[in-house]
């Protein structure tokens, strides 16, 4: 099974999983494209299933992210690019993600991004 994301207009309008042979007798008389994406793909990197571990078989790395409703579809860099978060982050034009200001700091806590103070800011619990 793969899965597949009807493009409209540049967006993503649907995700769907179906056999490749499913587009063999599927009609769709609605306006826009299908185009496969990879569940596993994350910044222009495949991961093994369930894992934070890179797939030994990159060429199944697809359109640089999964793609979900809403996502963007980059014709030129054939990529899904999701929405962008904050006004301040920028994105990554080779990984198609969007990257904050500064590096999210890597301790036990948790952080959320603070747009107005352009900062990370720990979740006191």
């Amino acid at each position: 099974m793969a899965h597949w994301a009807k493009i409209k207009n540049g967006k993503v309008i649907n995700v769907i999983r179906a056999d490749e042979d499913f587009f063999d007798t599927f009609v769709d008389s609605t306006p826009g494209a299908w185009l496969q994406t990879s569940y596993n793909t994350r910044g222009g990197v495949h991961y093994e299933p369930d894992s934070n571990t890179p797939s030994s078989d990159q060429s199944k790395a697809l359109r640089k992210n999964y793609a979900t409703v809403g996502y963007t579809y980059d014709t030129t860099k054939d990529a899904f690019i999701p929405p962008q978060p904050f006004p301040s982050w920028t994105l990554d034009e080779d990984a198609c993600v969007w990257l904050p200001p500064t590096s999210k700091p890597e301790d036990e806590n948790t952080y959320y991004w603070d747009e107005e103070n352009q900062q990370w800011t720990a979740i006191e619990e």
